[in-house]
C-alpha cells in the first residue's frame, strides 16, 4: 500500500526502511547532542564506510574505490555503458548534524535500490547503469580542501595533490586511507550524468512552504588561505610598538570580513572559518596565524567589487600590525548554471507526483558543482528546520526525506533511460 504524500509513488515499507537505515547510518560519530562526527578517514568515517559497502553488496551493488577513495556502488545491467552516478557525501564537520551530505547518500543508494527491483521485475535494462556514490572529504574540515574527491574524479584537482594533502597532525590523506582498504588503482566509474540531493541548509523551503528545491545555479564563491606572519616577543615585556603581532592583524582581518559583508546587506556572505595561531603561548605575541576566509555572493560583479576591497585591505593590515600577509585561492568558482534541461527534468518529476516545488539557487558548495562541469547534473534540495546547518540541532522532517527519495528515485529513473540524452544540445560522456 502506497504512503500518502502527494502522488507518491514510494510504498510505506520502502519508506520506513530507509529511515531505518537513516537511523542506522546516524549512529557512526554520535554526539551525545544528536549529531554527529564523522570527518573524512577518521574511525567513525571508516566504520560508516564499512557499513555501507555492506548495505550495498546486500542489495547486489559491486563496490569499488577510486585512487582518492571515492566509494562507488555499482550496478552494471547495460555492459559497457556509462553510469548515472547518484550520491553525496558521508564525512562531516566537527560536531556537525546527521543530514547534510549522508542523507544524500543514503537516498541515492535507496533510489538506486528501487530502480533496481523496479527493472529486475518489469524486465527492463535501462540504457545507463547506476552507480551510488560517497564522495570523499566533502567538507574539508580534516583536509583542506573541501570536495576533495569530487575535485579528483573530474580532474580539478591532481591526484597526487590531494593524496599529499596533510591534516593538523601531519598525516596525509594517503597515509590515513592506506590502513583501510579504500584506495583503489583507477578513476572510478565513467560518467553520463550525475543527480545529487541534499538538505537545503537554509531556511527558503521552508518559508516558502516548498518541498522540492529545483537548483538551478550556485552562488560564486572565493576560498583564501591566508597566513599572517609576524615576530615571537613576549607578550608583557615587548613595548607595543615594537610588537610585530600576528594575531593582531589576523584579527582585524576577521573583523573586516564581517564589515565587508554588511557593505552588501543580504547579497555577500563572509566567513573565517578556521584559525591556526603559532607559538599559541600565554606570555607570547603570535609569530604566525594562518586562516581560512571565505567570501560567497550571488552576483558575481559584487563579488569582484568584494575581493578588491579585501586585497586593499590586505595591505592597509601589514602597515597597521606591522605584519606580513601572503594568501593564495583555494578554491574559486563564479555563477555557473545546472543545465537548464536538468531543471525541467526534476520539474516534471516533482510535478507528476505531485510536490511543491521550485527554483532554488544554492548558497553551500556540493560536489555536483564539480560534476556540472563534466557531466549534465541535477541538483535537488528538501527543507531545512529553521535554516539550521552544520550544527548538532540540524533537522530535517521524516516526511520530507521520503519526498525527496521519491523525486530523486523519478529523475535517476529518467536519467538511467535517456530522457536528458535525448534533450537538444546535451553531450553525454561516453
Amino acid at each position: 500500500m502506497a504512503e500518502t504524500i502527494g502522488a507518491a509513488t514510494v510504498t510505506l515499507e520502502q519508506a520506513e526502511a530507509f529511515l531505518r537505515d537513516f537511523a542506522k547510518m546516524s549512529e557512526f560519530g554520535a554526539t551525545p547532542n544528536g549529531g554527529v562526527d564523522r570527518q573524512a578517514a577518521s574511525e567513525a568515517d571508516i566504520a560508516q564506510r564499512r557499513w555501507f559497502a555492506g548495505l550495498l553488496e546486500s542489495h547486489g551493488f559491486r563496490v569499488e574505490y577510486d585512487r582518492i577513495g571515492n566509494q562507488f556502488g555499482l550496478l552494471e545491467l547495460m555492459p559497457g555503458a556509462p553510469y548515472v552516478v547518484v550520491g553525496s557525501h558521508m564525512d562531516s564537520q566537527p560536531t556537525a548534524g546527521r543530514y547534510d551530505g549522508a542523507y544524500g547518500v543514503l537516498a541515492g543508494a535507496h533510489a538506486a535500490f528501487r530502480l533496481a527491483e523496479e527493472w529486475r521485475a518489469e524486465a527492463v535494462i535501462p540504457r545507463y547503469n547506476l552507480a551510488v556514490v560517497n564522495w570523499f572529504n566533502e567538507e574539508g574540515s580534516r583536509f583542506v580542501p573541501s570536495m576533495m574527491g569530487s575535485s579528483v574524479y573530474t580532474g580539478v584537482l591532481p591526484v597526487g595533490q590531494a593524496l599529499a594533502t596533510t591534516d593538523r597532525a601531519g598525516v596525509s590523506v594517503a597515509e590515513a586511507l592506506a590502513p583501510t582498504g579504500f584506495l583503489g588503482d583507477g578513476d572510478g566509474p565513467p560518467a553520463a550524468f550525475c543527480a545529487e540531493i541534499h538538505i537545503e541548509q537554509g531556511r527558503l523551503l521552508e518559508n516558502a512552504g516548498t518541498t522540492i528545491g529545483l537548483v538551478s545555479a550556485s552562488w560564486a564563491a572565493s576560498k583564501y588561505v591566508v597566513t599572517v606572519e609576524g615576530a615571537q616577543a613576549h607578550s608583557g615585556a615587548t613595548i607595543m610598538d615594537d610588537r610585530q603581532d600576528a594575531l593582531y592583524g589576523a584579527a582585524l582581518l576577521v573583523v573586516f570580513a564581517r564589515e565587508l559583508a554588511d557593505r552588501f546587506p543580504g547579497a555577500l556572505h563572509t566567513a573565517v572559518g578556521q584559525l591556526d595561531v603559532y607559538p599559541n603561548s600565554p606570555v607570547v605575541v603570535a609569530s604566525e596565524v594562518k586562516l581560512l576566509l571565505d567570501l560567497r555572493c550571488a552576483d558575481e560583479a559584487v563579488l569582484a567589487e568584494a575581493n578588491a576591497l579585501l586585497h586593499e585591505r590586505f595591505a592597509e593590515i601589514e602597515r597597521v600590525a606591522n605584519v606580513g600577509i601572503s594568501q593564495t585561492l583555494s578554491h574559486e568558482w563564479g555563477i555557473n548554471p545546472y543545465q537548464p534541461e536538468g531543471v525541467a527534468l526534476a520539474r516534471a518529476a516533482a510535478e507528476r507526483l505531485g510536490y511543491a516545488h521550485g527554483e532554488i539557487l544554492t548558497v553551500a558548495g556540493h560536489d555536483s558543482i564539480n560534476m556540472k562541469e563534466m557531466v549534465p547534473t541535477v541538483m535537488l534540495f528538501v527543507p531545512s528546520v529553521e535554516g539550521v546547518s552544520h550544527n548538532e540541532g540540524e533537522y530535517t522532517r521524516d516526511d520530507d526525506l521520503v519526498a525527496g527519495l521519491d523525486v530523486l528515485t523519478d529523475v535517476v529513473r529518467r536519467l538511467a533511460h535517456g530522457e536528458l540524452a535525448a534533450s537538444a544540445g546535451m553531450k553525454v560522456q561516453a
